[in-house]
C-alpha cells in the first residue's frame, strides 16, 4: 500500500516515549512507532464498534432465527 507523508504535533512527553521505543529498537524509527500505534488504536475502535453493535442484538430473537432453519429437512437445503 502506498504511504503518504503527514505532519503531526505531539507533546514533548509523548515524543520522548516514542524516541525511547526507537532507542530500545522496539521500532526502527518514529514513523513506524507512530504508524503502529495508530493502526492499533483504529483496530481497537473497530472491535469496540463491533462489540457495541453485537450488544444491541436480542439474544432470544437471534436464537429463534437460528432455530428456524433447523426444523427443515436436510434434503431441502441447497447444494453446495
Amino acid at each position: 500500500m502506498a504511504t503518504v507523508k503527514v505532519a503531526i504535533t505531539l507533546d514533548s512527553g509523548t515524543l520522548e516515549r516514542v524516541d525511547d521505543l526507537v532507542a530500545r529498537e522496539v521500532y526502527p524509527n518514529r514513523s513506524r512507532a507512530i504508524q503502529a500505534a495508530l493502526e492499533e488504536k483504529l483496530s481497537r475502535m473497530q472491535r469496540r464498534r463491533l462489540a457495541s453493535e453485537c450488544a444491541k442484538l436480542d439474544p432470544k430473537a437471534e436464537q429463534a432465527m437460528a432455530e428456524e432453519g433447523l426444523g427443515q429437512e436436510l434434503d431441502s437445503w441447497p447444494a453446495y
